[in-house]
This record gives C-alpha cells, structure tokens and sequence, in this order.
C-alpha cells in the first residue's frame, strides 16, 4: 500500500529559517508517489527562491495571486484539485490568520478553499510557540478539525534550547502517511514479535540468526499507521522504533517468551515475525572463555532447546484472537509451513524461501506465500516489506473479520 503514490498533496510554505527542510520534504513527497504543487508566502521567498520548489515539485509555485499565472482561479485550482495539504513550516502569522480566517495573500487565500485534510507543522521561537496568543490560535485550529504536528525540542536558529523545532522530513510524511490511511485497524490490540534472540555462551559471545528485524518492524509500523494499539518485543536491531508503537527490548528466547505471554491476554491479534534461536547454551559461561583454557583445538558447546513460544501462544490463544505465525524455509516450503500451522495452531502462517536473491534476512524486498486454516493460500510477489506488511495485515483484517 503506497500511501502517497498518485496523490495530490499541496504544500504550504511560509516565512521561518525552517524553509530549508521543507525542500527535502518535498523531494520525499516526491519520492513517494506524490504530484506536489506549492504555495508559497512572500516571506518564504526570503530563505528559498520559488525557482528550487519549481525545479523539484516540476510544477508552477503559486507566490501571487495576480500574477500571469495558467489559471485565473489558480488558488481554488490547488485547493479543490488537493488530497491533503503540509503547512510545514507553519510560523505564528500563518497560525494566526489561518486560526481567525484572513485571507490576504496567495497562501491564506488558498487555505481558505481547502476542504481536504490538512496537517500543521509549527515551527518558530519557543517563547513565540508558548505565547498564550498562538496556543489559543492553535486550540481553535485543532477544534475545526485541522491536525497539529507538535514541533521538535532543541536548539533553535535563535540559540533558545525548547520546542519550535520543525519535525525531521521523514518524520512529517510517516504522520501525513497515517492521517491518509484509513483506520481499519482502530481499536484492536496488535501484538507483533520482531527480530532475532541471543543466547549467550560467555559476557562476549552469543548464538543468534541473521534475522535484521525489518520485517516484524514494517508490520509494526503499518499496523500502527492504520489505527491499532501496537507492541512491538524486540530482540536486538539496528532499527528505529516505529513512533507511537510500544516497543519492548529483549535480547533472550526466555526474556521475550515472558513478554509475550504477560501482553497475550489484551491481545486481538498476534503476529510473530521473531526468529527466535531454537537452542541455548545449557551451562552459558559467567567469564569470557579463553583459547588456554580449552586443551583440544575443538571447542564442543551443549546446547537444550528453548521453548518454542509460537507452539505456547497457539496452546493458550482464545477462539477470538488471530495468530499469525512466520517460516523461514530453505526447501519444501509449503510442506513444512503447513506442518508449522497445524502443530502450533496458527490461523494464518506467513512463509519464504531464505537465501532468494532479494527475500529472506537482512533484505529490503520480501517474497512469501500465506497459507489458511481453510486450505487456501495467497501469493505475495516480490515487493518492498512496507508493502508486504500492508498486504498482510489486509489478509488478516479479511480472514479475522476484522473489515470495518
């Protein structure tokens, strides 16, 4: 599900030192699929040059009202013809007339035609931020149903260290991305595993798997985006954790176990993308084992085997949660991921071939086929995992019966 890809998204740009990452911004919004048209104020002109948006967004920056533009309602063109609209940056001024509707230059007067969702992105000092004036400007923008990014805390341009900061770029399109997703996921309870567990042998080594986590957090991500109440356990990645999802850190197969049995009862749905090491260590070492302390050059490790915790979830999940179980198979793969499905009673199982040119660990494209307790099953062709997570969760919204 590309969110962005063919829409119409217009963005607002007014007069703050911030201007600067509403161009990377709009190379984002680009990069995702959107037409991006631009309005812009007088004063934003004094930090980019319309001409940079131009070249960019590849379309007429509207700056002027009256100019020779391809419209002479070019303003209520950009408005009706918009699916959503970024006021990033968005300064006090701009907050102001938009929250006690003046419209008196090109931007202000577009604004006012808009009619599809819009998405504020303040920014500015943070004693102009706190002022009660602008406060209750945006209290009244909220309250008319416009959506408020809240700014970042640090630094600013001005020395002040408090909030006024612009959001990252990334961060404002990942927001524009769940204001644009249909909340068919509100109200239910996600419970989502993610990456690999360690077990360690000594302080300094460890057995693990190639799992990178992108997965599990791509699932995380989309099923936060679409309104659900996500946790996310984790063992260790190198990933950043989706915003707004709780994330809980565990390294072991007993550490994540426990996490996922003590949040398995508020539970609507349960989607274990963990590769979780299948053996420990029996007698893990409390020192670091030194090479003058084994006499022979073969160094032999017992292992027990750890619990497998998707076979205890199946065991204790009611008749109205949904578990989702992953295989990674190196052959035979419907063979065995149908065993996987009867044995720890799964609803739904997710699987792929590893070591496919593209699929598997570590990669950013995923391809899998997800079979059904009914006997049917679904192809999903090589694609981004951002993608393959928001077609899983369809299937699962359509087999749990979930639809809203």
């Amino acid at each position: 599900m590309k969110i962005l890809e063919n829409t119409n998204i217009l963005l607002g740009v007014t007069g703050g030192i911030a201007v600067y990452k509403a161009v990377e911004l709009l190379r984002l919004l680009k990069k995702a699929g959107a037409d991006v048209h631009v309005v812009m104020t007088d004063a934003a002109q004094k930090f980019v040059g319309r001409v940079t948006f131009e070249v960019l967004s590849e379309n007429h920056v509207l700056c002027d009202l009256f100019e020779d533009a391809e419209s002479s309602v070019k303003h209520i063109d950009l408005a009706t013809a918009a699916d959503a609209v970024v006021i990033a940056p968005a300064t006090a001024n701009t907050i102001g007339k938009l929250a006690n509707g003046i419209a008196d230059d090109a931007f202000s007067t577009t604004m006012m035609a808009v009619t599809c969702p819009v998405m504020i992105c303040p920014s500015m000092n943070t004693d102009m931020y706190q002022n009660i004036r602008v406060q209750r400007n945006l209290d009244i923008l909220e309250q008319d149903g416009l959506h408020i990014l809240d700014p970042d805390s640090g630094v600013l341009a001005c020395k002040t260290v408090g909030a006024g900061r612009l959001p990252e770029p990334w961060f404002i399109v990942d927001q524009l991305e769940e204001l644009m997703t249909p909340n068919d996921l509100a109200g239910e309870n996600i419970l989502i595993s993610a990456g690999p567990t360690i077990e360690a042998i000594d302080p300094v080594r460890f057995i693990s798997n190639h799992s990178s986590g992108k997965m599990g957090y791509a699932v995380a991500r989309a099923a936060k985006r679409r309104g659900g109440n996500v946790t996310l356990v984790s063992g260790p990645v190198n990933l950043d954790a989706p915003v707004g999802v709780e994330k809980v850190d565990v390294e072991s197969c007993d550490q994540m176990k426990k996490e996922m049995l003590e949040h398995l009862k508020n539970a609507d749905i349960i989607i274990k993308v963990a590769a979780v090491a299948d053996y420990k260590p029996n007698d893990p070492m409390t020192s670091k084992i030194k090479k003058k302390d084994t006499k022979k050059k073969d160094l032999s490790i017992a292992l027990t085997e750890n619990q497998d915790i998707l076979k205890l979830i199946g065991k204790k999940k009611t008749k109205k949660q949904f578990l989702v179980g992953f295989a990674a198979e190196t052959d035979d793969l419907e063979k065995n991921a149908l065993i996987k499905m009867e044995k720890k009673n799964l609803d739904m199982i997710a699987a792929n071939i590893v070591g496919v040119e593209g699929s598997g660990f570590k990669a950013d494209t995923n391809k899998m086929k997800l079979f059904f307790k009914d006997g049917s099953f679904k192809d999903i062709p090589l694609m981004d995992k951002n993608d393959v997570a928001d077609l899983l969760l369809d299937t699962i919204i359509e087999k749990a019966g979930k639809s809203k």
